[in-house]
Parts: structure tokens; sequence; C-alpha cells
């Protein structure tokens, strides 16, 4: 969710709600580049987005024909979202949650994550439990490489997880493929472009 060095009280819903109301936009509005390679090889159908933010990625899945489900903690993030959604005619499900403890009650042909912590702990088989047959799992995160990159994150050791760790809560048995992969982008710091790498999980359920 946040590059910011804080501590595990970046977890707490409250702790989003006061960033997004303090400012006017926290992110770029433009869809993360790896949902966007991944999903164009796919057929829409029901998507969820867990984390979404103000969501640019449950909106670029809608304008394609996606149904999607978008949930985050904060509510003002969400309502930044669904305003987009309205101005742009476009029907997504905004749905404010904690997501340490929230359980999705259906299950998806594509579930999406950006950049979340594991949520305390929790680890990500509630997730991958949430993908239907045939469906795809997306997940990346910060991987812990970066921890002295050019902009140190410091965070990461404790925040940050490998593309393997994510596979590690999958139960091969019931996936076609599971793909652990590090790819690396550039993140505009300080005016300056400097490359970082994300954890990338991508898996096809059975």
């Amino acid at each position: 969710m946040t590059d910011d060095p804080g501590s595990t009280e970046e977890l707490d819903p409250a702790w989003w709600e006061d960033r997004y109301r303090t400012l006017d936009r926290v992110w770029s509005g433009h869809v993360n580049p790896t949902l966007a390679q991944v999903a164009a090889d796919l057929t829409p159908g029901t998507a969820l987005d867990a984390g979404a933010g103000e969501g640019a990625d449950a909106l670029w899945l809608a304008e394609r024909g996606w149904r999607v489900t978008a949930v985050d903690a904060s509510q003002t993030a969400l309502d930044r979202g669904a305003a987009q959604a309205a101005a742009r005619g476009l029907d997504v499900t905004w749905q404010q949650a904690d997501l340490r403890t929230w359980t999705p009650s259906a299950r998806y042909d594509l579930v999406t994550s950006h950049y979340l912590h594991a949520e305390g702990g929790r680890g990500w088989a509630w997730l991958a439990d949430a993908v239907a047959p045939g469906g795809t799992l997306l997940v990346v995160g910060h991987d812990p490489s970066d921890v002295d990159g050019p902009v140190p994150r410091p965070h990461l050791a404790r925040l940050g997880y490998t593309a393997e760790q994510v596979a590690a809560d999958l139960d091969p048995t019931q996936w076609r493929t599971i793909e652990p992969r590090v790819v690396e982008r550039t993140h505009r710091h300080d005016g300056v472009d400097v490359p970082v790498r994300d954890a990338v999980l991508v898996a096809r359920r059975r």
C-alpha cells in the first residue's frame, strides 16, 4: 500500500483514513502496469481488487468489462473512486473493510492486490481462497531486496515480502501454474527516476 517508512500503524484503517483525508490525491490514478499486462490475456469476468485505494485499477478493469468489487480500509479513498466511476459511467462495487480481518464472501475470476503488507502476518491464503476455479491470482508487493536500494527503504525488512513467500501460502495441488518473479520498474523520487523491484506472484487456479 505505501512506501512510507512508518511502523505497523500503517496497517490500521484509521492511519489510512487520516492519510487520504489530509491529501487531495495519494496515488497517480494510473493502472498498475503488471495488472494491465496480466489482465490483457484474460476474458473479463468478476474481479476483486483488495486494497483498492482510490480505485485506479478497479476503474481500469471496469472499463474493460470486468465486474469489479473494490475493497479498501479508507472510506475517503473509496469515495474518490466512486466519484470517478460515476463521472465515467462505470459500475463498480465499493466496500470499506479492515483487510486484516475481512474475508471475501464470494469467489472471483480475478483476485488482485497491490502493495498490501500481508496485513500484519495474515498471509495470502485468504486471497487465494477467493479465486474461482479457472481464475487468476495476482499479488504485487515491494520486494525486500530494495531495503538497501538507491533510495533505502528500511521498513521493507518488516513489511516487504518475496513472491516466493506469497507462493508458499498456496496449495500447489489447487493451481495449474504458480509463477513467482521479481519485476524491475522505475519510481519517481524527489524528481528523479530510480529503479525499484516488485515481488510479483501470478497463479492460475485449476
